[in-house]
């Protein structure tokens, strides 16, 4: 599908990186196809000399030819971005967004350009396994909604939403979820060194439990895959598992994290509606 377009990475940090090494490693898209465009010579020639792409400092000429854009830039950089590629995009192309709360009329307005998917990808998708939710403009034809999830589905896994509000949900949810993981690691390694285990060795039973925890989970048949089912199968009536739940409840662990989730959401918002209010000079 992605063998007779030409894409342009505008922005070449580290996500561009791991979406264009995920097309490449499958084989969907020939490197001669991908341009990369950053304002740092040295970053795009060492795209250009590890994976074959072709490197431009000139964002308006890396786009001209180009089927596809794929806006990675960091979001404060976004409002000089668009301002620069005006009139430079082919009317038929297709932008595809991974930049944090831009929305789509952002975008539009910008480049002066109707043909936009908005998309949120997270941090595993540098190793292939991501999960991206993304949603698109009206004016985004059948055959582009097929190509932006066959470039998605590069890094991970993708999911489509018929409402852009989803985004600012999955910002807050699977975007910035690892960090929620992690403080969660990281509070069971700490609890196991106050058991007398080494860092080393805690690190690894959490590591490895979460690991085994996920591997059990996608292992188990669809119809009883259920995560409060898999929980009560290591919960056994006054054992160790149950008086640990029963502490976790009692300090409103589940109602901490709910509430976490939901001021993410908030503030993602919020940053969307600030950087259209206050775009930057």
């Amino acid at each position: 599908m992605l063998n007779d377009i030409q894409i342009a990475f505008i922005g070449p940090g580290v996500m561009a990186e791991a979406m264009l090494a995920g097309l490449l490693k499958n084989k969907l898209i020939p490197a001669g196809k991908i341009m990369t465009s950053g304002p740092f010579s040295d970053r795009v020639q060492q795209l250009s000399k590890k994976y074959g792409t072709i490197p431009y400092t000139d964002n308006r000429e890396a786009v001209k030819q180009s089927d596809v854009v794929i806006l990675s830039v960091k979001p404060q950089r976004l409002e000089k971005v668009l301002e620069g590629l005006k009139g430079a995009i082919k009317s038929d192309a297709l932008i595809l967004s991974i930049v944090a709360g831009a929305s789509i009329n952002k975008i539009a307005k910008g480049l002066g350009h109707k043909i936009i998917i908005r998309s949120m990808p997270n941090t595993p998708a540098q190793i292939g396994e991501g999960i991206t939710v993304w949603t698109c403009s009206d004016a985004v034809s059948e055959k582009q909604k097929q190509i932006a999830q066959t470039i998605l589905s590069a890094f991970g896994k993708e999911v489509l939403v018929d409402e852009e509000d989803y985004l600012d949900k999955a910002t807050a949810l699977s975007g910035t979820g690892p960090a929620y993981v992690y403080l969660f690691m990281e509070a069971m390694v700490d609890a196991g060194v106050h058991l007398g285990f080494s860092r080393r060795i805690a690190e690894q039973l959490v590591i490895e439990t979460l690991r085994g925890s996920v591997d059990y989970y996608d292992s188990s048949a669809e119809d009883t895959r259920h995560l409060a089912r898999l929980k009560n199968q290591v919960t056994s009536p006054g054992g160790t598992s149950a008086e640990a739940l029963y502490y976790l409840e009692k300090a409103g662990f589940r109602t901490a994290l709910s509430r976490a989730i939901w001021a993410a959401y908030q503030r993602s918002k919020e940053l969307g509606q600030d950087a259209e209010a206050h775009p930057p000079e």
